[in-house]
């Protein structure tokens, strides 16, 4: 007895001092997410007749930065900790729960929105879905810039901003927890300020470029930071088909596409190493899916709805990418499409983008992987029994062969996110909307996409509203994560009061 007490007041010990790092690692980002709440109120410099609504960000902002700061400091480690991957979901799973509860009080205070309703469009926002609940031409401008800001920090991860910001971690664990299993270059932190130096320039010309092809600042501005973090707010209630543009939806397209790619093929692209890229499964996959379903599109759907060919060509190359990078930006409405259109879309949400990228979906990889898997199978079935082979793939310039534990994992993965997507539509469907509405819109909620059939609404019910905020935090965070962080902490807990 006295020997097992022993051992539990050890392990006690040993536990305190690594949630001592995992707090204070939480304090940081929630800081973090305290100084972006806050950011918008550098807008008043434009719109000082605002100045009525400051309180709505400021309280919020400088109550969760302070509480931040306070459990950085206080619980700091004196030497360099190196979390694992457990511990980074623990972190990961708490940042990201205290941003989003937060982050609702602006949309509570100066947005009228209920509760639920601002939870909902608080972790539409952070998750980067893009779903809203909000009046576009009712909102302020700062509500406006406020819900694209936590778009854009979504899309960069408290990971990447954290690791940016201090020393003191090691290891990849952070950035693994939050779905990032690529560095850019071996030092982590490095890699992190890569990422974030690139993020940045993106906006940065994606913002100049839609102010050229016909925005206004406000307009551009927002328009990036939706396309970049592949969120897909807009300041328009027609979002993109409001300029009915050309020139707007071909900067739009290629900002979404920069979106999707995973940030080491980005980096590859920038130091012009395009063989790699080339041979990278995630490009080739796109190169496949974008023209095919824009194809299927056009002649499916949109030639026949469409007054010219310009614009049926127009529509069906932009909704095909707007899908599957899983930005949610709109030119049209989907109510009088047939059901080819809704089931191509539905495909392209489940698919999404590329891994360690700024978009949700089951991610390019993933199917690309079962791809390769099911070739080397049916190789193996024409084979004689003796016959070896092998299942491989291109990572930056290396080729790797697939093990059968990595193609084990993707199955159970994409296996538990059709289960959710399942009983998400499920869901949807009990409170009285068509099977086809209810699959459209539960692929975009766990997708985190944001395209709508009408079923998300502000009179939407309470439990529906609550099942796709479920949804998007499963998706932004991925499965395996919330579950493993989850449960660590229901473990954790009554270890540390003993």
């Amino acid at each position: 007895m006295t020997l097992t007490s022993s051992k539990t007041g050890r392990y006690g010990q040993f536990l305190r001092r690594r949630y001592r790092a995992i707090l204070s690692y939480t304090g940081l980002g929630i800081a973090i997410a305290g100084l972006f709440i806050l950011s918008p109120l550098l807008a008043l410099i434009f719109y000082p007749e605002e100045i009525n609504i400051a309180w709505g960000f400021l309280l919020p902002g400088a109550i969760l930065s302070l509480v931040g700061v306070i459990l950085w400091r206080s619980l700091t480690p004196s030497s360099t900790e190196s979390l694992t991957w457990q511990e980074g979901t623990v972190i990961v799973l708490l940042t990201w729960l205290f941003a989003i509860f937060a982050g609702t009080f602006p949309f509570i205070g100066i947005g009228g929105l209920n509760f639920t309703q601002a939870v909902f469009e608080s972790t539409s926002g952070w998750t980067t879905t893009g779903l809203s609940v909000v009046d576009v031409t009712q909102a302020s401008r700062l509500i406006l810039l406020y819900r694209s800001i936590i778009e854009l920090v979504g899309g960069a991860g408290f990971a990447i901003i954290t690791l940016s910001t201090i020393t003191g971690i090691a290891g990849a664990g952070l950035t693994l927890a939050e779905g990032r299993t690529d560095q850019l270059v071996p030092n982590v932190r490095r890699s992190a300020k890569l990422v974030l130096g690139i993020y940045t320039g993106y906006v940065a010309i994606g913002t100049v470029a839609l102010k050229l092809a016909g925005m206004g600042w406000f307009d551009a501005i927002n328009q990036a930071f939706a396309a970049l973090s592949t969120g897909g707010f807009s300041t328009r209630t027609n979002s993109i088909g409001y300029w009915d543009s050309p020139s707007v939806e071909a900067v739009t397209i290629v900002l979404m596409l920069f979106g999707t790619l995973n940030f080491v093929t980005s980096y590859l692209l920038l130091k012009g190493k395009f063989k790699a890229v080339t041979r990278n499964g995630e490009v080739r996959l796109l190169a496949l899916m974008i023209p095919a379903c824009a194809l299927i599109l056009f002649l499916g759907v949109a030639s026949g709805l469409y007054p010219s060919l310009g614009k049926a060509v127009r529509v069906a190359i932009f909704e095909t990418i707007t899908a599957i990078s899983t930005t949610g930006f709109s030119t049209v409405g989907y109510g009088d499409w047939n059901s080819i259109g809704w089931f191509v879309l539905i495909v392209l949400m489940l698919i999404g983008g590329g891994t360690g990228a700024t978009a949700g979906g089951i991610k390019q990889l993933r199917i690309y992987i079962l791809y390769r898997a099911l070739v080397r199978e049916m190789r193996r079935m024409l084979l004689p029994d003796s016959a070896i082979t092998e299942a491989d793939l291109w990572q930056r310039d290396r080729r790797s062969f697939l093990q059968d534990s990595q193609i084990l994992t993707v199955s159970m993965f994409i296996f538990l996110y059709l289960i959710f997507w399942g009983v998400g539509t499920l869901i949807l469907t009990a409170y009285g909307y068509s099977l086809p509405e209810s699959l459209f819109e539960y692929a975009s909620a766990i997708g985190t996409v944001g395209l709508s059939v009408g079923v998300t609404s502000a009179d939407a019910p309470s439990g529906l509203l609550w099942a796709e905020v479920v949804g998007m935090f499963l998706g932004r965070l991925e499965l395996f994560a919330v579950f493993v962080g989850g449960v660590r902490l229901l473990r954790d807990i009554p270890s540390l009061f003993k």
